[in-house]
């Protein structure tokens, strides 16, 4: 496997969701809580740079490969879910959350493999409603760990949580449309 420049910036997103979660448990004399913040915030939004622009290049350089297929969401899976663990860890973002998008992206990207495997991963390419909750949700994280307001006034405390809150009824609202378009597909392979 050649490692070209897209794979590069995933497995820079993998390498940094361990220095990201060990902000969080660093002593407050070596870093304090709110350079914490921001800190965390600017690693995330970084990694969500990345996974853009990981993508662009892959389809704009022609560098696209199965490999880089497979480990893009992997990558992305652990940064948010990295992400959400550390939120409810420190409390900002309620448990049923945190659930619903964790527990659905597994759901989904099983759902994702099984149906590759029987020649029908188109029956479940993301939709809009997915890029929706991905944004929604991308937004959410970075408020909730930059926490503090933003220029002294603007609350991303409350913002974020309300996004948060949006994501997940957008997560279930996707995972219902996965579902029903895979239905067909595995009651038929059930049968056979």
């Amino acid at each position: 496997m050649r490692l070209s420049l897209p794979n590069l910036l995933t497995w820079t997103r993998i390498v940094l969701v361990p220095v990201f979660v060990v902000l969080f448990y660093l002593p407050d004399h070596w870093l304090a809580p709110g350079a914490r913040n921001v800190v965390a915030a600017y690693l995330f939004l970084f990694g969500a740079i990345t996974d853009w622009l990981d993508g662009w290049l892959a389809r704009t350089l022609d560098q696209t490969s199965a490999f880089g297929a497979f480990l893009d969401p992997v990558a992305d899976k652990l940064m948010v879910t990295a992400a959400l663990i550390i939120l409810v860890h420190v409390n900002r973002v309620d448990v049923v959350v945190a659930v619903v998008i964790i527990g659905r992206e597994i759901a989904i990207s099983a759902l994702r493999e099984w149906m590759a495997r029987i020649g029908h991963s188109r029956s479940v390419a993301v939709s809009f409603i997915g890029k929706a909750k991905t944004a929604c949700q991308m937004a959410a994280l970075l408020m909730l760990l930059h926490w503090d307001p933003l220029f002294g006034a603007f609350p991303l405390q409350e913002i974020g949580t309300a996004l948060a809150w949006i994501a997940a009824v957008l997560t279930l609202v996707s995972m219902v449309i996965y579902l029903r378009r895979a239905w067909p597909l595995l009651g038929a392979e059930g049968r056979s």
